[in-house]
């Protein structure tokens, strides 16, 4: 959709979910303090507003969204190319222009305050693409002034870079990889490592003088799965101070099983286990809003994963639809954090999970101005 067409038909949206208010959460079973979810930092490490972010909003999914009590989300603003990006992070600033109320662009660590603060869901920038960043490795000074302090090197396959999970040689960071991690570091760009290969994901925390990020990935002692990551790394990743969060993705189980929130849980307590309880989160993968299997959304998912077969870029079990069905929709981090009271979890540790560690990790990474 054009930047105009997306400006008219905000403009279009209910006035009333425009002040619709952000509601209480709903009550824990028993197991948490009822003010633990309405007072912590809620944070998910990879999501978007929406499960469609190119027709603006609804007013049900507008007021559904900001009821979820999540306080900020790593949001993937990146195209294959130069030009689409930046319509992208324009159209981004279309909806918190005509949405003030509801959404914040996240561009400096005081903004995750201010956003819980205002009852806000505060959007920070990422990318995930690097077809643009290959072609100028300067981008990345440029993006940064635009607001992306999230960055990956590698999707998946190769670049230059470094070695995607997909890539069989797992040939780890090239020297231009090296070099765009340096750079990143001097401007406090967070490095991210979800899709890189395991030697790239080893050589960007060992390279880097920050913390890193690993912003949506699972746990291969838990489920074997490229896209996942070994014991060794996420060790060495916490020792560095770094961030680990789990996704929701089917890729936490074998296929053909469809995943639940048990098999999540088991790859969240894992990370707990090994990493300590400084370093693990939630990075769904997924949207706020609830994803409805209509005619037309399963026609749009088949669509995406035979276009993602085609590119080459496709990963083993891309044959079930993207999200797990009983943590599917806005209060999905609530539910993550009453089934981590239920496995034993303190409400300590959960604060931090739900988003406290991406919190201090972003502070160190970005500095806490």
């Amino acid at each position: 959709m054009h930047r105009r067409a997306f400006n008219l038909a905000l403009l279009k949206a209910s006035a009333a979910a425009y002040f619709a208010p952000r509601l209480a959460a709903r009550t824990f079973a028993d197991v948490l303090p009822s003010s633990l979810y309405t007072n912590a930092i809620v944070i998910d490490s990879l999501c978007g507003p929406f499960t469609d972010m190119d027709t603006p909003p609804s007013a049900e999914a507008l007021a559904a969204v900001r009821q979820s009590g999540i306080t900020a989300i790593n949001y993937t603003v990146s195209a294959s190319g130069f030009e689409d990006t930046i319509n992208i992070l324009a159209n981004l600033q279309d909806l918190a222009d005509h949405f003030p109320d509801a959404f914040l662009i996240v561009r400096r660590y005081s903004d995750i305050i201010r956003a819980k603060r205002e009852n806000k869901i505060g959007i920070m920038p990422g990318f995930q693409e690097t077809a643009f960043l290959e072609k100028d490795p300067e981008r990345i000074a440029t993006f940064r002034r635009l607001g992306v302090r999230i960055m990956q090197l590698t999707y998946n396959n190769r670049s230059i870079f470094g070695d995607g999970c997909l890539e069989p040689g797992n040939a780890g960071l090239s020297k231009a990889g090296i070099a765009a991690v340096k750079r990143m570091n001097e401007l406090g760009v967070a490095l991210d490592l979800s899709h890189s290969g395991y030697r790239t994901t080893s050589d960007g925390i060992a390279q880097s003088v920050k913390p890193v990020l690993i912003t949506h990935s699972g746990c291969a002692a838990v489920y074997p799965h490229p896209r996942s990551k070994p014991d060794e790394i996420l060790k060495a990743l916490a020792d560095r101070g770094g961030y680990f969060g789990v996704y929701l993705m089917p890729y936490v189980v074998a296929s053909p099983t469809v995943p639940t929130r048990e098999h999540v849980l088991d790859h969240l307590v894992h990370a707990i286990n090994v990493c300590g309880t400084d370093h693990v989160g939630v990075g769904s993968d997924g949207a706020i809003q609830k994803t409805v299997l209509t005619p037309e959304q399963k026609a749009a998912f088949d669509k995406d994963i035979a276009r993602r077969k085609q590119l080459g870029i496709g990963a083993p079990g891309e044959d079930r639809y993207p999200y797990v069905p009983d943590l599917n929709g806005p209060d999905h981090m609530q539910v993550i954090a009453e089934e981590l009271a239920k496995r034993g979890q303190p409400a300590s540790v959960i604060e931090k999970v739900l988003g406290a560690n991406f919190q201090r990790v972003i502070g160190e990474i970005w500095g806490t101005d």
